[in-house]
């Protein structure tokens, strides 16, 4: 696996796909800049051997060039946070592209616009590559949040760069992470699998049956477990049609030798308010007109005895609807229970946009090994599959 350490910048342009897809507010002000902060040492990597970068993003959704997705609003933020005064181009591919990049010294950094004004980067069009392959000396790719889409600037670039390509200190942690939890982790591996529906998880808990020796299945996903072996399950969210497969994973954990640990005790609401009726209840005795939002205090002691017997451990999903404070308290006894597990040694990986939201929200970002930056990135490599921006460096 190439990454910055096989190379010297010196004298050279490095041309980065990075992920800005920042949020902005009604101002254009950047509001959540953990992207930029996230690719801030590779950036200066290249600085320091004496290099210049030439950095390329999306922002957005754009249909066409349309001003509110601009990157020229971000350009202050970049700059603040990397220390130097970046340039900004008003294009990415041609003329304004080139020209601006030809005048770019060592030690200097270049922000591109938007390359989704052009519908040629979601297309993979190798033309539209081969323009932004001239805008570098050397291809690196740090945008993990991007890399499971074969788009011209993720993908297709890279085959214009041979043996000059490698990946961004960002990218490489983050399949170091994953390689970790899937491959080369310390047993007992516990993968903590929570979210409202079974089936945006089925193929990750398939695949990883194989790899891990405990699984924690919380959120809304339980109720269909819970269904399926007959439980009580009151207003609960549940997918009907997927309770047969439940019971396949379950029959599978157990020929594989997986332990399953499902809520025993949930706190239970009237109503999808904040300001409901509860009532801790027996997961499988949940009454009519009660739904499950949390998992009750034994379930949090039986989670937390888990965690703290593993030695690497994946979080992707929130254990209840944490959004409301009510019934956040499982989630938060989990990030403590990761949390303290990591700090007695463990290597802990959080990734999917619930989870790393909850971890944001309650703290725990510094207490756990690594958040990841790329929700269906991060999900697809779970899944198994070989994400095409990680194939095309490795190719």
């Amino acid at each position: 696996m190439k990454t910055l350490n096989d190379f010297n910048f010196n004298n050279k342009k490095a041309l980065i796909r990075v992920d800005f897809n920042v949020p902005l507010d009604k101002d254009f002000t950047v509001t959540d800049n953990t992207r930029i902060v996230s690719a801030k040492p590779t950036i200066i990597k290249i600085l320091e051997d004496g290099g210049s970068c030439v950095l390329m993003s999306h922002l957005g959704r754009p249909k066409g060039a349309q001003d509110e997705f601009s990157l020229k609003h971000i350009v202050n933020e970049v700059s603040n946070i990397l220390g130097v005064t970046v340039k900004f181009a008003s294009d990415c591919v041609g003329e304004v592209a080139e020209k601006a990049v030809a005048d770019l010294k060592p030690g200097e950094v270049l922000l591109l616009e938007n390359l989704r004004f052009y519908a040629e980067e979601t297309a993979g069009d190798v033309k539209f590559a081969e323009q932004l392959s001239k805008l570098g000396d050397i291809y690196v790719n740090d945008a993990f949040g991007t890399a499971h889409r074969a788009h011209a600037s993720t993908t297709i670039v890279a085959q214009f760069f041979l043996e000059k390509k490698c990946f961004g200190y960002l990218l490489a942690q983050e399949i170091e992470s994953i390689q970790k939890v899937l491959e080369t982790g310390e047993k007992p591996v516990l993968a903590i699998l929570g979210g409202a529906k079974v089936s945006s998880k089925i193929t990750i808990i398939e695949n990883i049956l194989d790899k891990v020796d405990h699984l924690i299945i919380g959120g809304g996903m339980t109720f269909t477990f819970v269904k399926a072996q007959g439980g009580k399950i009151g207003d609960s969210i549940c997918e009907d049609d997927k309770m047969e497969l439940a019971l396949d994973i379950l029959k599978q954990a157990k020929e594989k030798n997986v332990q399953i640990h499902l809520p025993v005790d949930v706190v239970a609401a009237n109503a999808f308010s904040n300001d409901a009726e509860t009532q801790v209840v027996d997961a499988t005795q949940i009454p009519d007109g009660w739904q499950g939002l949390d998992c009750g205090h034994k379930s949090r002691e039986i989670f937390d005895d888990v965690v703290s017997k593993c030695r690497t451990i994946l979080w992707n999903g929130p254990l209840g609807v944490f959004e409301l404070p009510t019934f956040a308290k499982g989630t938060i006894a989990l990030g403590n229970s990761i949390a303290e597990a990591t700090k007695n040694g463990a290597f802990s990986l959080v990734g999917g946009g619930d989870s790393v939201a909850a971890v944001k929200q309650f703290g725990f970002e510094k207490k756990v090994s690594y958040v990841s930056t790329g929700g269906g990135a991060m999900l697809e490599s779970l899944e198994g599959k070989t994400l095409p921006g990680i194939a095309a460096i490795l190719d």
